[in-house]
């Protein structure tokens, strides 16, 4: 029982001194390849078996024939144990630096290709992060280059309406200094009208800003759409009566939401005056309210023909008003990308759809707890 104690202590203690060499090795090598750190795993195996052989030979007094015969033994274990720690570091770095090549289209605005090939479940898990990750940095650069082209047109379209309500309105201040109104009063009339639909353009760009801002304070009270959809269509009534266009309240459930009032009375007032807008003399504007299944869905429906396909995916974008919307009336296409900022700051969503004769805009609120 000594003995093997003995035999075992030697052997450890080799071992151990075999261990710290291999430890300052790897510390010293931590910046380099890992061929080199796998070679020194290796080598240190073999020594911490080698060093134990050999502290158990001298402890035991073996003869010289036995300890060649064990050191020679040790030694092609070390080769092979050598070789194989090469090979398989050879194989994992050429592996990186595959994925390495394969992640540089990051940085030239590409999508990222995993290496073909075998891999470590290490390296597998990472390609597919970097996939992931890629997949969201394209989502990411088509978004912003939607939001840039976005942010391009609302320029060229408000500097396009600013230009001529602003033309028009010192035209009519010069004629009325130097006196040669025929009509001040009509003039006076005129410039309080373009006055005003000036101060509604700043007010939809200061809401714009501070929806995007995140800046949106939000009042939430328990409030009926029945009463909400009654004080909207009140509101627009001037406007649908100077175009001829019937207002319709169909199947207005007296449904509860938590909702600031005031700005979702800023949803369904856009929302009629766009319709209305866009609703030939004669026409209807038909506002629903009615539950579904994922909370209360609120519709405004209108008949302005309907919306090319390739265009409804835009229509809540900011600046965009269609190719046919650049009349003054029109505004400066921000009525729409205000809805969807306030319905999403209430957790709900905003679409939009072709019906017969015109289409739909549907705007999904949760329902208030009960």
């Amino acid at each position: 029982m000594r003995d093997t104690l003995l035999i075992a202590l030697f052997a450890f203690l080799g071992a151990v001194a075999a261990g710290l060499l291999g430890a300052v090795a790897l510390w010293l090598l931590r910046r380099r390849s890992l061929i080199a750190s796998l070679t020194v795993v290796a080598a240190v195996a073999v020594t911490a078996m080698l060093a134990g052989t050999l502290a158990v030979a001298w402890a035991m007094f073996l003869s010289s024939h036995d300890l060649w015969v064990v050191t020679t033994v040790v030694a092609m274990a070390a080769v092979v144990s050598l070789a194989t720690a090469l090979l398989l570091g050879r194989w994992v770095v050429a592996r990186s630096r595959a994925l390495q090549l394969a992640a540089r289209s990051f940085g030239d605005g590409g999508s990222f290709t995993a290496p073909v090939g075998p891999a470590t479940a290490e390296l597998a898990l990472l390609s597919a992060e970097l996939a992931a990750t890629s997949a969201k940095l394209t989502e990411s650069r088509q978004r912003e280059r939607a939001l840039e082209s976005s942010r391009r047109e609302l320029v060229a379209w408000i500097s396009h309406d600013l230009r001529t309500p602003l033309a028009g309105l010192r035209a009519m201040a010069e004629a009325l200094e130097d006196g040669v109104a025929a009509d001040p009063a009509r003039y006076l009339t005129q410039i309080r009208t373009e006055v005003e639909r000036l101060n509604g353009m700043v007010g939809d760009l200061f809401e714009l800003s501070r929806i995007h801002a995140g800046a949106l304070a939000l009042t939430p009270a328990r409030v009926s759409v029945y009463d909400l959809v009654g004080d909207a269509l009140a509101g627009v009534y001037p406007l649908a009566h100077e175009h001829g266009v019937r207002l319709v309240g169909d199947r207005v459930e007296p449904l509860p939401v938590e909702v600031d009032g005031r700005e979702m009375s800023r949803v369904l007032g856009n929302l009629l005056v766009n319709a209305i807008r866009r609703t030939p003399a004669d026409g209807t504007v038909m506002v629903a309210a009615e539950r579904s299944p994922e909370g209360v869905l609120l519709s405004v429906s209108d008949g302005c023909g309907g919306i090319p396909e390739e265009d409804l995916p835009r229509v809540f974008d900011t600046g965009w008003r269609g190719t046919h919307a650049r009349t003054p009336p029109a505004g400066a296409g921000l009525g729409l990308a205000i809805v969807r900022g306030i319905v999403e700051a209430h957790q709900g969503r905003t679409t939009v759809r072709n019906i017969p004769g015109g289409c739909r805009f549907e705007v999904v609120l949760p329902a208030a707890a009960s």
